[in-house]
């Protein structure tokens, strides 16, 4: 069986191309001492010729950042992250830039982890995608840290709520939510309920505020016994329908502070041998791709992910401003699908 065969050396790319090694090393991986333009084309060049293989190390160490994106979600199989990941990802493919990903798992000592791990690999910018949680230490020391990696010149934009030290592409959760609360009681809603994922991370905790205030606009009210707290995921909406039900039997229309924990909410209805719509109403919010094909078709605020990814990306490579962080609003709306038919009691 022969030998691999060596991988080609820089040394053997700086020779055949005619220039020293360090002239190679600044044609390839880059420096502030930049080379003439018919050197460095004829550096890469040979270098495809031979088959070399760049150093990113090298690289990294040349530029004072890699070519790589480093992004941290809270969870990569909900949807709701894989499309923002997309958006993220279709802007790097733009910028001649890389992606990697990490999930924290809705864990702010995991973020913190994470960050430490990504500031040694020296990428090119931090985007974190995830609510902030309320009142964990573990946030300041995150925030720390990565005040310490953009200190070195390098970006962090967050997808998340503002205030924040650093730039921040923000969804109007609270918003979103109070128009769907008063777009649920014009179509009859009268006893109404939400299951919700922990309240200590904003987005929770501002969807469920924003829906108080939408309901008390319209004269209505939420009472606590009919906002049951459960893990932010399907299992968790699974679970958060049969407590409401068995806590709130004559709720009609109720409310899932994501569309994951939805689609768990009507499987339990059904398994509980109620019809989804039918004998309760029920609203999500995110409008993730899965609830256009679900039945009924839910009712959901709409969140434009892809395109929130996209843009954090770009601010992400984009100069710092001198002035305070950025935020970027971004707004939503509200779709009315079969889920939430019009019920005897609609207001005009």
């Amino acid at each position: 069986m022969g030998r691999k065969s060596q991988p080609v050396t820089l040394g053997e790319v700086a020779k055949a191309a005619g220039v020293s090694i360090a002239t190679a090393s600044r044609a390839i991986n880059g420096s502030s001492r930049r080379v003439s333009e018919d050197i460095e084309k004829r550096v890469r060049e040979t270098a495809d010729r031979l088959g070399y293989l760049p150093n990113l190390s090298a690289q990294a160490v040349a530029k004072g950042a890699s070519s790589t994106i480093a992004v941290v979600v809270s969870d990569i199989a909900d949807p709701y992250f894989s499309a923002i990941t997309a958006g993220i990802m279709r802007g790097a493919r733009e910028a001649g830039l890389v992606v990697t990903v990490a999930a924290a798992e809705h864990t702010p000592q995991n973020e913190l982890d994470i960050v430490r791990t990504f500031r040694g690999q020296r990428p090119r910018a931090i985007i974190l995608s995830g609510s902030r949680t309320l009142g964990d230490p573990n946030q300041v020391l995150l925030d720390q840290q990565l005040e310490a990696y953009a200190a070195t010149g390098g970006r962090v934009v967050m997808i998340s709520q503002s205030p924040s030290p650093f730039d921040v592409v923000e969804l109007a959760n609270r918003e979103g939510a109070r128009e769907l609360a008063r777009t649920l009681v014009q179509r009859g809603g009268e006893r109404f309920g939400v299951i919700a994922g922990p309240r200590k991370l904003a987005t929770n905790h501002d969807r469920i505020e924003g829906f108080r205030e939408g309901l008390s606009d319209s004269g209505m009210a939420l009472f606590e016994d009919a906002t049951v707290e459960v893990p932010f995921n399907r299992d968790g909406g699974y679970e958060g329908m049969r407590t409401l039900l068995s806590r709130v039997p004559e709720v009609d229309t109720v409310f899932a502070t994501s569309d994951v924990m939805a689609i768990g909410a009507m499987t339990a209805m059904r398994d509980l041998g109620k019809s989804p719509g039918k004998d309760v109403s029920i609203a999500g919010f995110d409008d993730i791709e899965t609830v256009r094909d679900v039945t009924p078709r839910l009712t959901t605020v709409v969140v434009p992910l892809a395109d929130m990814g996209y843009r954090a990306m770009r601010l992400a490579i984009e100069e710092p401003s001198e002035q305070k962080p950025v935020v970027l609003r971004v707004n939503t709306s509200v779709v009315v699908r079969e889920s939430t038919p019009v019920r005897t009691a609609a207001r005009a």
